[in-house]
This record gives C-alpha cells, sequence and structure tokens, in this order.
C-alpha cells in the first residue's frame, strides 16, 4: 500500500510539474521568477515547503531527537520571526525591488564588485542545502525500499536536477502547493494515532529521557543559541524568499502570502516537534536523522504513513530544485553577465540556465561526502549564508547609513569566518560558527561604514533605483 501511494504521488508529481512547465516556462523569467504571476495561495504553499524540506524533516528531527521538544521550540522559533520582520519590514521593498536574485540588490547599493562576492558566498551556501537535500531523499528511499543510502542519494539527486532543469520555478511552485496540503493533513492526522499509541502527550512527555524534558536539551545556552541564529538569518536573507516575493503578482499578495506563511510554519513546525518527540518513546535508539521517515515506515496506518512518506520525498525534491534554480540564476545571471561580462542571446538564456543547474547539481552531490550529518551540514551553509549576507542585505533595505565599503567587508568577513571555524578549525567548543561569524559580520558593517560615510542613500525600494535586469 505505501509503495504504490508513493510511487503514484511522484508520478503525478513530475506530470504536473511537467504539465505546468510545458504551459507556463516560455523565457528566462518564467523559469526564475514565475514570470511574477503567482497568486498568495500558491506562494504560501511553495514557503512553507521550501523551508520544510530536510531542513526540518531530517536535519530538524535529528535535533529534536536529540534534544527533545522544548530545546526544538527554539530551534524552530528563527522562522516564525523572521517571518514577522519580513512582513513588517521588508515585504513590500522585496516586491518593489523586483529582482532575480538577491546580489542584484546587494549591486544597487553596494556596486558591482559586492555583487560578485556575494553571488559567490550564496553559491557556497546554496549548495550545500542542495547537498542534504540529496542526502535526505536517500535516508528516505533508503527507509521505504531498503536501497543502499548511495545509491537512493545518487538517485533523488538524479530526480531533483532533472526536474529543476525542465520547470524553474514556476512548476515548482505549484507541485509546492500541493505538497505543503499534503504534508499538513498527514501530520494532522498522524499525530493522534501516534499519541493515542504511546498513552497520550502527558504520558509521552513523562517517558522522555530527563535532558530532554528540559528547554535546553543538554545543551549550553550558548550552543542553543547557535543553533536557532542560523534558520533565522537564512529565512530574514534568502534568495528563495524574495524570489518567491517577487513573484507575486503584487505588492499586496505579496503581504498575504507572508502572514499565510507565518501561520503555515506554526502549524507544521509544531506537528513536526510532536511526532518526533513521540518517536523518541516510540522508537528509542533509531538513528535520529530518520524519525520522520520511521514514524511513516512503521508508527501509524499504511495509509497515513504512505501520504507522510510521499509528501515527505516531494517536500525534499521541491527545496532541492529550488536551491538549485537559485544558485543557477547567481551563476548565470550575476558572475557571467554581470561581473565577467558575458553575453547570452536572448534566445540561449533559458538554456544556459538549465544546463547550470546541472553543473551544480553534481557538484552539490559531491560536497555531501564531506559532511558527517545532514544538521551538521545545515548549520554550516545556513550561517555561510545568514552571517555573510543577511547583516549586509538587511542594511541595504533599512539603513541609509550602510556604505559601499562597509557592505562588501561585511560580507567577506562573514564568509571566511565562517570557513575558518568550521573547516579549518572545525567548531572549537563545539560551537556553531555563527557564534563567531554574525558578531564579526555586523561589527565589520557598522565601523567600516561609520568610518567611510559620506552621503546617505535611497533605500532598496524606497524609492527605483537603476538596475540591468538581465
Amino acid at each position: 500500500m505505501q509503495t504504490a501511494i508513493i510511487v503514484a504521488y511522484l508520478i503525478a508529481m513530475i506530470v504536473i510539474g511537467l504539465y505546468v512547465a510545458r504551459l507556463r516556462v516560455k523565457d528566462s523569467a518564467d523559469f526564475m521568477v514565475a514570470g511574477r504571476s503567482l497568486s498568495a495561495g500558491v506562494l504560501i504553499g511553495t514557503l512553507i515547503a521550501t523551508f520544510v524540506g530536510s531542513g526540518s524533516i531530517i536535519g530538524g528531527a535529528s535535533f529534536i531527537y536529540q534534544h527533545g521538544p522544548l530545546a526544538a521550540i527554539f530551534f524552530f522559533a528563527g522562522t516564525p520571526i523572521g517571518i514577522l520582520i519580513l512582513y513588517f519590514l521588508l515585504a513590500e521593498r522585496i516586491r518593489a525591488a523586483a529582482v532575480y536574485t538577491i546580489p542584484e540588490i546587494i549591486e544597487q547599493r553596494y556596486g558591482r564588485f559586492a555583487r560578485g562576492v556575494a553571488a559567490v558566498i550564496i553559491l557556497l551556501a546554496y549548495i550545500g542545502i542542495v547537498s542534504y537535500q540529496f542526502i535526505g531523499g536517500g535516508y528516505a528511499l533508503n527507509i521505504m525500499f531498503g536501497m543502499p543510502v548511495w545509491e537512493a542519494s545518487l538517485l533523488s539527486a538524479a530526480v531533483m536536477i532533472f526536474l529543476a532543469m525542465i520547470g524553474g520555478l514556476v512548476s515548482v511552485a505549484y507541485t509546492d502547493f500541493i505538497s505543503s496540503i499534503i504534508i499538513f493533513l498527514s501530520f494532522l492526522v498522524a499525530l493522534p494515532i501516534v499519541l493515542m499509541n504511546i498513552g497520550g502527550l502527558s504520558a509521552m512527555f513523562d517517558a522522555l529521557p530527563a535532558a530532554k524534558q528540559t528547554w535546553t536539551g543538554g545543551l549550553t545556552t550558548v550552543q542553543v543559541l547557535g543553533y536557532f541564529l542560523p534558520l533565522f538569518l537564512l529565512l530574514l536573507g534568502d534568495q528563495n524568499i524574495y524570489q518567491r516575493f517577487s513573484a507575486a503578482r503584487d505588492v499586496k499578495t505579496a503581504r498575504r502570502s507572508a502572514a499565510g506563511f507565518f501561520i503555515g510554519a506554526i502549524l507544521v513546525n509544531g506537528l513536526i516537534i510532536l511526532l518526533v518527540a513521540s518517536t523518541i518513546v516510540a522508537f528509542p535508539g533509531i538513528k535520529p536523522d530518520t524519525a520522520v521517515l520511521v514514524l511513516g515506515a512503521r508508527g501509524v496506518p499504511d495509509i497515513v504513513g504512505g501520504f507522510i512518506l510521499a509528501a515527505t520525498i516531494g517536500l525534499i525534491v521541491t527545496t532541492g530544485n529550488s536551491y538549485l534554480l537559485s544558485s543557477a540564476g547567481n551563476v548565470v545571471h550575476d558572475l557571467y553577465v554581470n561581473v565577467f561580462g558575458g553575453r547570452i542571446a536572448e534566445s540561449r538564456r533559458l538554456l544556459a540556465d538549465r544546463a547550470t543547474v546541472v553543473v551544480l547539481g553534481v557538484f552539490a552531490y559531491c560536497l555531501g561526502t564531506f559532511f558527517p550529518s545532514v544538521l551538521a551540514i545545515q548549520m554550516y551553509s545556513y550561517t555561510m549564508y545568514g552571517a555573510a549576507i543577511t547583516p549586509a542585505l538587511i542594511a541595504a533595505l533599512v539603513w541609509r547609513g550602510a556604505t559601499v565599503p562597509g557592505g562588501v567587508a561585511s560580507i567577506i568577513m562573514g564568509g571566511s569566518a565562517t570557513l575558518v571555524w568550521d573547516i579549518v578549525l572545525s567548531k572549537p567548543l563545539g560551537w556553531n560558527s555563527v557564534l563567531i561569524s554574525l558578531p564579526l559580520s555586523i561589527a565589520t558593517l557598522l565601523i567600516v561604514s561609520l568610518l567611510t560615510q559620506r552621503q546617505r542613500t535611497p533605500l532598496i525600494g524606497e524609492k527605483r533605483s537603476h538596475h540591468v535586469d538581465y
């Protein structure tokens, strides 16, 4: 039963994606930002699906299983807090900027060199995010069909690369919308079944190990902060989020989608926390990364588990697609065309986007072999983006005092500090790199900007700034 549901679901997603792509993908604008035509409902679905891929179902589940439900509240809290900031401060300006990529916004405020640096940093982060979607898909196929993990990861990579190459954002958005509805309803049905099997919510909490009943889950306060900040910072500056707001029909639609995203994220992440906490009791000793997958395979009736597993794969696939598409935009539109001055004929732009998706997908698969777990690569990727890009980006949108030297120095400092702390020093004290790289990035932005201020410039989205639309 479960196998039939999973296969049918995946075939349906592929058919829908290809059908929408055939009807709607005519040029590079359709491929990258869905022709700026998405409704609020579709936007809400694709926003939720993008942030409930392997990051939540694999990496987030790993954190919950190891540290408990209360500590997980801090892990996931960055999402709703970040959405509130987007809603009240940034959504209208993001839509008004009408850009393909975040480095376009960076260039408007800090110049062409900053755009190139930002594009490289985003690539380093997003390739990591794509790689753990491949790994997450491999875990899912391993549990469902018994395939060796490396073979399953390779197969999931091939599927994600193919769908991203064919459909672009317009295809991803509609399949995201369907997957987000199915995963929410599946989790909602599964929760009372799982709780009933272990004696209820109170019995579940009482059965947890003592450390997993605390607000820190056995971590220090500093370590908890180190897990909260990466997701929070990624969401505030995530190119995928900005592209989806740019894909909205208008500013009003962008704001409505942010409000729906806030409610949906709380509901879905809350269900994940309760389900994985129940799995700690029902399935002790399993690999933490696989908690949601084991629950779907063994903890609920076949039909419910089938939809959980199918939608889980769907979310992993579409999240991988989203970050592959964003990365391709950075390579083609930011680096090749803008920084290096390359030219692509109008008739060949879509082909260039698709070829870049394939190359980046292969590189992401290779990168995934160097990290010990999804959670580890998740923290690296989120921090690489959040510490290097988000401070300069937010300043470009809300602080007139940010200068070109300040923005460039902040991006370089955040990225290099993350690499040194994670790769060269191997996380001294067990701290995630965000605890070091974020303060350094913000301090560099403030100090260099204050030392180099000459005049205040209009904020992005406040007054139309000149930019070249490639």
